[in-house]
């Protein structure tokens, strides 16, 4: 089925939900390379979701977005996130908050991410409202659902299976769960154990996604949390602290081989491993090829590091954000996301492997 055709069936599915006419014309004339993208996340890529929800995780007041156009979203940094530069290296437009993704919005794809979520449905609570991985599925599902009842199993089954399917999860379930003195995971498990767990319930998630027809996966493990504002304001020495990026280490060495099972037995599914430790290891240490000059504290927050306390409503951020590597206590720049989505993009496998996004995209795959 070509792209013209695929594209044709979410205009239908379109006309249906805003009950209007729509011109065959879509997108801003851009060479889509899939039919749209679906985001499943954390703050890293949420751009809204969090709004509407009684949560303490929150990005939709000054100066989040102060460089973005259209000013604060929801989006956990000062412009783009690192799914909105994919969206656009895909030929795709900005893709809408699934709380208010609404007629047009919708065609090209959702994001279905929350700051707090995670893996398991106990993490982040701390912020009150948040939406688990296992509710953005359910989310997606409902969206899937929609388009099932007016355009039929097989043609939707079709055009979902070229889409690509980013999720990145897992960091919250160190931050705001295991790393939490009031949780007990910390005494349930060891660092290996809490790996084993997390990803066990991952790969039940992500076979959820693939029997509701997603086949082209990107996967983002986790970055070095030990070195992000919110940890170097904890050490006395202001230095990234070891034992929370070896912690991680068995859950990026576990999201791979579960990449590999998952790939060998899935039939038609493609998995790819966007490797953000390494990413950022190479940002951090080649911070000046990359024009900053600041990568040990937030642009925006209060405190050692600027991390004890994050980015406030209507506090001044450092005005050469070109600078940072960090936007607050937790987050990136919205330089250091493009750099990550590009090279998630285009790549070598020494970011992204087995292949990059711009690769998995032009693959072809037989939806049975």
């Amino acid at each position: 089925m070509g792209r013209f055709r695929l594209c044709m069936l979410l205009v239908v599915f379109l006309m249906v939900v805003v009950v209007s006419g729509v011109s065959g014309q879509v997108g801003s004339g851009r060479s889509e390379m899939v039919p749209a993208m679906f985001v499943f996340g954390d703050s890293l890529i949420d751009n809204g979701n969090n709004n509407n929800l009684p949560s303490f995780a929150k990005a939709n007041y000054f100066p989040y977005g102060i460089d973005f156009n259209g000013g604060p979203t929801g989006r956990f940094s000062n412009g783009y996130t690192m799914v909105d530069e994919i969206a656009e290296l895909l030929g795709l437009p900005l893709l809408p908050a699934y709380s208010e993704a609404s007629g047009e919005q919708l065609l090209h794809g959702v994001n279905y991410a929350s700051a707090a979520a995670g893996i398991l449905d106990i993490t982040g609570r701390n912020f009150v409202g948040r939406i688990p991985f296992n509710q953005q599925i359910r989310n997606f599902q409902s969206t899937l659902d929609q388009i099932t009842d007016n355009l039929g199993a097989d043609d939707v089954a079709r055009a979902i299976g070229r889409c690509i399917f980013f999720i990145g999860m897992g960091s919250n379930d160190y931050l705001n769960n295991y790393l939490m003195p009031n949780y007990p995971t910390r005494n349930q498990y060891n660092g290996q154990q809490f790996a084993d767990f997390l990803v066990q319930q991952y790969t039940q998630q992500l076979t959820r996604l693939y029997n509701l027809g997603a086949r082209k996966f990107v996967i983002a493990g986790i970055g070095q949390m030990g070195c992000i504002p919110s940890m170097l304001a904890q050490s006395p020495t202001g230095t990234c602290s070891e034992p929370v990026n070896l912690l991680i280490q068995p859950f990026n060495a576990n999201v791979k081989t579960m990449i590999n099972n998952l790939s060998a037995n899935l039939p038609g599914s493609r998995f790819t491993y966007v490797d953000i430790a390494h990413m950022f290891s190479d940002i951090a240490t080649n911070a000046r090829s990359y024009g900053f000059t600041v990568v040990n504290r937030g642009c925006c927050g209060i405190g050692r590091n600027r991390g004890q306390i994050t980015c406030l409503p209507f506090q001044t951020p450092c005005p050469n954000r070109e600078q940072y590597v960090f936007w607050d206590a937790f987050h990136p720049t919205e330089k250091v996301n493009i750099i990550m989505a590009r090279k998630a993009f285009s790549g070598d496998q020494s970011f992204i492997s087995p292949m990059n996004i711009q690769q998995l995209a032009n693959l072809a795959i037989e939806i049975n």
